[in-house]
């Protein structure tokens, strides 16, 4: 429980953990592990900006890919999580170069 804080109680007089905050952008709907390589478009916690979001990537290969996408768009981004997030709306570009590379590509979210 590294991430918790004491708090007192009066009632028993003992010393109780709180429950851990929730992170305030959450990583978004669970992706299943079925090879597809789902591509979103996000805004939460951003303040509006929209970023790519690319997740389903094989392990070894995400932080290889991204850089390589990140070129493709000419854009910023970063690897949080084993997901790949690129600034700005690059979902079709990054799905037609994904597709040529093999996988199996979904536009998922709006």
């Amino acid at each position: 429980m590294n991430n918790s804080r004491r708090v007192y109680s009066t009632e028993a007089g003992r010393v109780h953990p709180s429950t851990p905050a929730r992170s305030p952008a959450s990583p978004g709907p669970p992706v299943p592990n079925d090879g597809v390589v789902r591509i979103f478009r996000d805004r939460s916690g951003r303040n509006g900006k929209v970023v790519t979001v690319i997740r389903g990537l094989p392990a070894r290969e995400v932080d290889e890919r991204a850089g390589a996408l990140k070129r493709l768009c000419g854009a910023g981004g970063a690897v949080k999580d084993g997901t790949v997030e690129i600034q700005g709306d690059h979902r079709e570009r990054i799905a037609e170069r994904l597709r040529a590379l093999g996988y199996t590509v979904k536009l998922a979210g709006g």
